[in-house]
């Protein structure tokens, strides 16, 4: 599944050059992941009441086009691999039709009483964070 969320620079995300901080996109990139699992019917909440939580692992983020102050951003989410409690996410950032960044985002189902990694529950186990054939 694809998903695309929207978002507004606002001014205290800029820094002293006048574009958003690099730190920023971290919130950026949790926000439309949030947005995607979401509409994708996983119930956070519920999944964090079980004792469940996913941790972010790793995030590689290449840069390319500055994002400014009330610039619309399209970000652009989708799984790209899958395993039992593990996956990434490809996120790729858009103003309009330019490419402002693109990142990878691992992430991993723990439980949250031991802190390790664990598999994803079964009921939690959504098809669409199943990496697509041609992203």
């Amino acid at each position: 599944m694809k998903h695309k969320t929207t978002i507004t620079v606002r001014s205290y995300e800029c820094d002293e050059y006048r574009h958003v901080n690099n730190a920023v996109y971290l919130n950026y990139l949790e926000h439309a992941r949030m947005e995607f699992i979401l509409d994708a019917g996983f119930d956070y909440k519920d999944f964090r009441n079980q004792g469940y939580g996913l941790l972010v692992t790793r995030v590689t983020i290449d840069f390319k086009l500055p994002a400014v102050l009330e610039d619309e951003l399209s970000i652009v989410t989708f799984p790209i691999k899958k395993g039992a409690g593990s996956g990434i996410f490809r996120q790729i950032i858009y103003r309009e039709e330019e490419l402002i960044s693109s990142a990878e985002v691992k992430w991993v189902c723990i439980n949250e009483q031991t802190g390790r990694p664990v598999r994803l529950p079964e009921q939690f186990d959504f098809s669409e964070l199943i990496p697509e054939e041609n992203p």
